[in-house]
């Protein structure tokens, strides 16, 4: 039997609550995770919502089994590798952002549905009564929603489009912390969804809104109500792959997920002979950089190209891979797994990445009552997605997570736009197990091309260097991809890190803040352990056994 109680970590209190409601009523952690997300889309809609996507990663704890929902967004059946392309030129970022091209078939409805189809306890209607209930009354705007909402109208259309600014700035002001905010556009969305299912998103009025929007000026999109009626979830095989005595699993690719089981298993090499922390610190930096290169040049949609990913998680490979360390000051290349086991590199031929992913995310961690779990983390990729509001939510900007400049020397690219496929994504939900297959830990984060090391800090926090879930979530942040690592410091708090690293040679860069949302799960002889993020505005909250 299960004898830990349950608990909910996510990125805002009304998530929380609307979680904690679903589990007081017997509820499994995916009917949690799913009242949680759509108050989310609500009260959070800078980070994620039902017009964008996300990962579901769901253990039954009876069954003893891990599965990954992948409900991430799709390109348009008519989708161009060169759609971002102008005269040769690639689309600058923020006119990409911007544009209709940008909007995917969104998959956060159908997931929904594929996961409770699978997993729930509770009605289907149920689940989206909180959110609903909060859209209609109104919810207190939050500070970090309100300090947006300024610095967005200097690089965004979000206090131009007419329905975005209708909702964000009324009368023309942003809305500001503390003021009441209804949305009974969204409370009529999710009504419908709760009374007919995922085909009130996908087919009829919403579905034509939805495009309606896409093709609005400027930079129209062609997305179809096709492309919306042929949206599905993929039901992926989690990976695992050991640390010493516990067993990190995760989400396979299209997700950066393997990201972890890599950066992980890199550390354990070359901390080896580390004297010290500053020296397991060091460890953690070069680990990252091979693994980010790696990932970079390999990873992108499985179902459109092959992706030696168990060849990259080999512990042989790994431990190669640490060998190719390179000096602090050098920028790491990607490895070749296919020279190392003497296989056909063909992948090798990939061009160099070039995606830019924006952090507009979110994470919830979930344990309920039996000892299920989920780690879910979902977009509508940069904030506020593409700023397109429709049905009381954004669309999200997802296809700009796609590589969208065309090589010049007609190389192809391993995240290349191509119609049908799903662009590459650093979300990487997470759980441990320990030796003997219990559950360990919960973990994930947003923060765009960062999520990988944010997660991975969590992970190495706790498993080795004996923290608590808050004070692994509290740490610095350090981020090492390409040739600069980047060390959060505040109020004094990192500058250690930063000027050991410095005197090692890295290319250093501080930064006051890092934009983590990590929400944390330790499973404790005694109990569990929650974390919340304090970059961002969640809390943690529980059950105790028994009650």
């Amino acid at each position: 039997a299960w004898g830990h109680g349950a608990m909910v970590a996510a990125a805002n209190p009304h998530a929380v609550s609307a979680a904690m409601e679903m589990l007081e009523q017997g509820g499994h952690a995916v009917d949690a995770a799913i009242a949680a997300h759509a108050v989310l889309g609500l009260v959070e809609p800078q980070s994620s919502g039902i017009g964008g996507g996300g990962f579901m990663l769901v253990y039954e704890r009876a069954a003893d089994s891990l599965v990954f929902h992948d409900g991430r967004e799709q390109a348009r059946a008519g989708a161009t590798v060169d759609m971002f392309m102008r005269d040769g030129e690639v689309m600058n970022f923020y006119e990409a952002w911007q544009s209709g091209l940008a909007v995917g078939a969104p998959g956060a409805i159908a997931l929904y549905e594929t996961a409770h189809k699978e997993h729930g306890n509770l009605d289907w209607a149920e689940l989206f009564q909180p959110a609903i209930r909060l859209a209609e009354q109104g919810f207190i705007v939050s500070p970090r929603l309100a300090n947006f909402l300024p610095r967005l109208t200097k690089v965004s259309l979000l206090d131009d489009n007419p329905q975005s600014a209708a909702y964000f700035y009324p009368n023309g002001e942003a809305l500001k912390a503390g003021d009441l905010r209804k949305n009974p556009d969204y409370a009529e969305t999710l009504r419908r969804v709760a009374q007919e299912g995922s085909s009130a998103f996908y087919q009829g009025e919403i579905a034509q809104e939805i495009v309606s929007a896409v093709q609005m000026q400027p930079n129209p999109g062609l997305l179809t109500t096709e492309d919306l009626a042929n949206y599905r979830t993929v039901r992926r095989d989690a990976i695992c792959g050991n640390f010493r005595e516990d067993k990190i699993c995760t989400t396979t690719p299209p997700s950066s997920g393997g990201a972890q089981i890599m950066i992980a298993g890199l550390y354990d090499h070359l901390s080896a002979d580390a004297e010290n922390q500053a020296d397991k610190v060091a460890a953690f930096i070069d680990a990252q950089r091979l693994a980010y290169a790696d990932r970079d040049h390999f990873f992108g949609d499985p179902d459109a190209i092959d992706i030696p990913l168990q060849d990259l998680l080999d512990p042989a490979y790994l431990q190669h891979r640490a060998g190719q360390r390179v000096a602090p000051a050098a920028t790491p290349q990607h490895g070749d797994p296919a020279a190392f086991f003497n296989r056909q590199a063909a992948l090798n031929e990939w061009a160099a990445d070039t995606t830019e992913e924006v952090p507009g995310t979110t994470h919830l961690s979930i344990i309920d009552g039996e000892g299920n779990a989920v780690a879910m983390t979902a977009t509508v990729e940069a904030p506020f997605g593409s700023s397109r509001l429709v049905g009381g939510f954004l669309l999200n900007n997802q296809m700009t997570d796609f590589a969208r400049e065309v090589p010049k020397d007609g190389r192809p690219v391993a995240n290349a736009i191509a119609p049908g496929r799903r662009p590459r994504s650093s979300m990487s939900p997470t759980m441990v197990f320990d030796a003997e297959g219990e559950l360990r830990m919960i973990t994930g984060s947003p923060g765009g091309n960062s999520i990988p090391a944010y997660v991975a800090k969590s992970i190495v926090g706790v498993l080795d260097w004996n923290l608590s879930a808050q004070q692994a979530v509290d740490l610095p942040n350090l981020v090492a991809r390409g040739e600069k690592v980047r060390v959060e410091v505040v109020d004094g708090v990192g500058q250690d890190i930063a000027d050991d690293l410095k005197t090692r040679g890295y290319n250093v860069q501080e930064r006051e803040g890092e934009n983590s949302g990590l929400h944390v799960i330790v499973v404790n002889p005694d109990g569990l352990d929650g974390a919340a993020d304090k970059r961002r505005e969640g809390t943690v909250d529980r059950i105790p056994a028994g009650a």
